[in-house]
């Protein structure tokens, strides 16, 4: 048996790289004789910079940035051998996890101008090519910090300056000057790996469908993707762009900011990492393929990372099966591609389930192996044993 263990994060438990090292262990505890290999995953979001510097090396780069809500916060980039490449995480700048849980959610003022600093710092280091991840945010400002800190200015209907911070104010912006912008960006390209592939507004835009994780109540979320439309049609107008291009609606819109703004072109997260890990050439070696993320949601068919590697693994003919924390309720069951197993055992709090995480990993791991096991020839074995 030749198994691949391929996993997300665990959001706010486990890395990636723990993922793995749990499901591998409760593997080989019951197929001792299989050869598992792991390849912690990453769609844009948590662990896309770990993925690029564990395939190809280079060196990290620690800078002072704006957070979410204005104060200072330190993030990291990677920038690859030759530093002509850099890779940057926006949620290292404007992330969930970068909110004090006794300060709250407030996704009307959350601002991505962090993650504008951090593309302008790559630049000016003389970085040509910029991949961006834009899962795990915690802003649905339509990207529109990010052209704040590129140089972008704004104009309201009485023709004055103003600096939108937040999606809240967005509906003020009547007018954009991108000049300064375009020269920064002269000569530069940008890859934006996106963790999901909703449009920018509408019923699966980003406001309906992750404003609430983000902090907003029902009737934020109605103003929010409101902003958003008046933002798209804005930006749709002034760069010629289509705020409802799949992925456009990815980090609360900062996948449209990105194309207005960078001319950036969209990709899959998965997509570039299965490329860059080289899984894109070996996939179809594996017998089977065991993935995995914290909560299995309807979040899930839209671009995440086990959504991804399960559909690779469909063309190449490999059985996939998830291993996750949760599986919540409004999980689009049609659209999912793997069946999936959850680690939760017995009634237990989230905090138990967090806290246990690596251990229920390892549990669930095993017991699925001996499962297939027990149902013998459950997949045809690309070895022919």
């Amino acid at each position: 048996m030749r198994v691949l263990v391929a996993p997300n994060p665990f959001k706010g438990s486990l890395t990636a790289g723990e993922v793995s090292a749990a499901i591998r262990r409760g593997v080989l505890s019951a197929w001792p004789s299989a050869t598992v290999d792991e390849v912690p995953l990453a769609d844009g979001g948590e662990g896309t910079v770990d993925c690029f510097l564990r395939a190809q090396g280079g060196e990290t780069v620690e800078l002072e940035v704006t957070g979410p809500f204005g104060d200072l916060v330190t993030a990291q980039y990677a920038i690859l051998p030759g530093g002509e490449i850099a890779v940057i995480e926006m949620a290292q700048a404007s992330g969930l996890t970068l909110v004090p849980e006794e300060r709250g959610l407030d996704p009307m003022r959350a601002t991505t101008y962090g993650t504008g600093q951090l593309i302008k710092n790559a630049i000016e280091r003389g970085c040509s090519s910029i991949v961006v991840g834009i899962g795990g945010s915690a802003t649905v400002d339509g990207g529109s910090g990010m052209a704040l800190a590129l140089g972008a200015t704004f104009r309201g209907g009485d023709g004055n300056h103003i600096e939108p911070r937040g999606g809240a104010s967005l509906p003020d912006v009547k007018l954009i000057d991108a000049s300064a912008v375009e020269e920064l960006m002269r000569g530069v390209t940008v890859t934006v790996a996106c963790d999901v592939d909703n449009p920018l507004y509408g019923e699966n835009g980003a406001a309906p469908v992750y404003g609430p994780q983000k902090g907003a109540d029902r009737r934020q979320v109605e103003l929010l993707d409101s902003a958003l439309k008046h933002w798209g049609e804005l930006l749709q107008e002034s760069f010629s762009i289509d705020p409802q291009a799949p992925g456009a609606g990815a980090a609360g819109g900062l996948g449209a900011g990105l194309m207005a703004f960078t001319s950036a072109s969209l990709r899959p997260g998965i997509e570039v990492v299965l490329s860059v890990s080289g899984l894109k050439e070996t996939i179809d070696t594996y017998d089977l393929i065991i993935t995995g993320e914290g909560r299995l949601d309807r979040q899930t068919a839209f671009g995440k990372g086990p959504q991804g590697i399960a559909e690779a693994a469909s063309a190449a003919g490999v059985p996939v099966v998830a291993v996750v924390g949760q599986v919540s309720g409004d999980v689009d069951v049609a659209r999912v591609s793997f069946p999936a197993v959850s680690i939760v055992n017995r009634v237990m709090s989230l905090e138990e389930a967090m806290g246990t995480a690596e251990t229920l990993l390892e549990e669930a791991a095993r017991g699925l192996c001996e499962l297939l096991a027990l149902g013998g020839r459950v997949f045809r074995c690309k070895s022919g044993r």
